[in-house]
């Protein structure tokens, strides 16, 4: 998907089929990452990416979910704490070096999707 990001990263943790239209959208999130990864020089781990249905329900996932639409994953990054990598993914994004969207804090990982407009969350002390 790009120099660093390969498509099984990116595929349902439950082993389900990615549709061509949620490859195509995964594409542009690997793309951003590689911005970030670039930028960090470490290398980013894909906890989460493409989710089925099915599966996003199994793990509690919102309905209307970013990972369902290929649009979302959720990483971490060995030697920094989620809101570390928030800071550098906010900072990238006014930069305009990635596109806007979500980004959630959690206490192991941070989530980061592409839809477009600007929403934060933060459920790390939760």
């Amino acid at each position: 998907m790009t120099k660093n990001f390969s498509k099984e990263e990116f595929d349902c943790n439950d082993g389900s089929e990615m549709p061509i239209n949620i490859y195509h959208n995964m594409v542009k999130v690997a793309n951003q990452l590689q911005v970030l990864r670039d930028e960090l020089k470490k290398p980013i781990h894909i906890n989460s990416a493409y989710r089925s249905e099915d599966y996003n329900k199994q793990i509690g996932g919102v309905k209307n979910s970013q990972h369902i639409m290929g649009r979302a994953a959720d990483i971490a990054i060995k030697g920094m704490t989620p809101i570390e990598v928030s800071k550098v993914i906010e900072r990238l994004i006014s930069n305009g070096d990635m596109l806007q969207g979500g980004i959630g804090i959690y206490s192991s990982f941070v989530h980061y999707d592409i839809r477009g407009e600007r929403r934060r969350w933060d459920y790390s002390k939760k």
